[in-house]
């Protein structure tokens, strides 16, 4: 095997709702947070009195903002980027304060969406991209909420169907059907094993299942990782595993995956426990949390870290790693501030920033990735490692529907391949510690650098 064929197991792990810049806005070299005179030199306005420059938070629980496209278009604000703090005070008043540890209940508090993390509190994110590849110009693939972002990120589309033929498929940027309709689908699939949504265009598994490639989406049982309405931040939870069609499960609502007979591919999350530890992971992987491991506000950021390090140790463990992509991604940005104006890729894209780390043996090191991106990306690579190149194109793919644009092919989309060398000898495991020292109180492990540890470990250098 040469080049990009030395990749014989991709990884997607998809976690939720962070901006670039909550993440990685201070990180060296990266396109981050405008600084002027050693301070943030933005200053976004506050409904309440004066404005807000973003600001180091430290807290382990986050409140973030509503993420819908009309958040979107609002926090975009014609491209001043100034919208964050108005969407989020007006969705935390429609959240009435439900729970007691809803962060929307602390609406008169600094607000959290112009908060950014450091290595202080996501320290294996960021020696992560010391270590291997970080794309400062990830971009979610549509202008919206979770659900169009996960179907982009399987399908290079997000769609409404009237029947059950692709061809009757219209453009949809907002979510599929509805958000009520949806729910309804969803909850008459778990009563009955019936329902009336059909995803019915064509996704990446159909070309894969054709060229016998084989794919899993493996599933983390517990709740659901976000609610129902795209423009809620918090909600009650629903029960999630991998029989449980729904926001982040869509691949059971496809047609052709019912048609491939393909449904086996969902599984929960200990059966790519078992494969990375066997070595029999498949061609490709999509991982997806429960609500309590997936940073989807109000989810604990250093559980998330915890879960995503735990699967990328689990990849370098395992007999498969010396042909391992893996690509670590959030599926939108939350609510939270990001500085950079979206480029116009299409009418239905792009959104905002998002973080995204290549992580591989033939990965290059400590390189920042300038390059336009989006969760397309994913496919194209994908698609020239396993199917000769082959793309999600109605023309050709033998499935025809009628998607607007061929979004592998979008002209400004940048290229996965050069993070790699392949030429390199294959890099050693990088094994990190799940709960890793911390300067945030609220988290397990917290360590000042004064007096013993409590139990914390110290993470290996980078």
């Amino acid at each position: 095997m040469t080049g990009i064929h030395k990749i014989r197991h991709v990884i997607i792990i998809m976690q939720e709702n962070r901006s670039f810049d909550s993440y990685f806005g201070t990180y060296p070299g990266a396109d981050g947070i405008p600084v002027s005179n050693g301070r943030p030199a933005v200053c976004v306005p506050n409904p309440r009195g004066g404005c807000q420059r973003p600001y180091h938070d430290t807290a382990d629980v986050n409140g973030g903002g509503p993420h819908g496209l009309g958040n979107f278009v609002a926090d975009l604000h014609g491209g001043r980027m100034d919208g964050f703090i108005r969407q989020r005070d007006a969705a935390g008043g429609r959240s009435q304060c439900r729970h007691i540890q809803d962060p929307t209940c602390r609406i008169g508090a600094k607000p959290d969406v112009m908060g950014y993390h450091t290595a202080a509190e996501i320290p294996n994110y960021w020696a992560y991209a010391k270590k291997f590849v970080l794309a400062d110009h990830m971009f979610e693939p549509v202008k919206s909420w979770s659900l169009p972002a996960r179907l982009y990120l399987l399908s290079g589309w997000s769609a409404r169907c009237t029947d059950s033929s692709p061809m009757s498929c219209v453009n949809d940027s907002d979510g599929p059907y509805g958000v009520e309709r949806f729910s309804r689908a969803v909850r008459q699939e778990l009563a009955t094993g019936t329902t009336s949504i059909d995803l019915a265009w064509t996704d990446i598994t159909w070309l894969l299942h054709r060229q016998h490639v084989s794919w899993a989406y493996y599933i983390q049982n517990g709740a659901q990782p976000d609610c129902g309405n795209d423009s809620d931040i918090t909600c009650a939870p629903v029960r999630q595993n991998d029989r449980t069609p729904g926001i982040w499960n869509p691949l059971p609502l496809f047609g052709d995956v019912h048609q491939d007979h393909q449904l086996g591919n969902v599984k929960g999350l200990n059966a790519y426990l078992s494969a990375a530890k066997s070595g029999t992971l498949p061609a490709v992987s999509w991982i997806t949390p429960s609500q309590a491991s997936s940073e989807h506000p109000p989810a604990s950021v250093h559980q998330g870290q915890a879960y995503v390090t735990a699967l990328i140790n689990a990849a370098m463990k395992s007999p498969d790693w010396d042909s391992t992509a893996m690509f670590l991604t959030w599926d939108d940005w939350g609510g939270f501030y990001d500085s950079v104006v979206p480029p116009r890729a299409d009418g239905n894209g792009y959104g905002f920033r998002v973080p995204a780390i290549i992580i591989s043996p033939y990965a290059r090191k400590g390189v920042v990735d300038h390059q336009i991106l989006s969760s397309d990306a994913y496919l194209k690579f994908i698609e020239d490692d396993f199917l000769g190149g082959a793309r999600l194109d109605p023309r050709t793919d033998g499935r025809p529907d009628p998607r607007p644009d061929v979004r592998e092919n979008e002209p400004m989309l940048g290229s996965l391949i050069g993070d790699f060398d392949f030429s390199q000898r294959p890099r050693k495991p990088f094994l990190l510690p799940t709960n890793p020292p911390t300067d945030s109180r609220e988290i397990p492990g917290y360590f000042t650098g004064r007096g013993p540890c409590d139990g914390c470990t110290r993470p290996p250098p980078a």
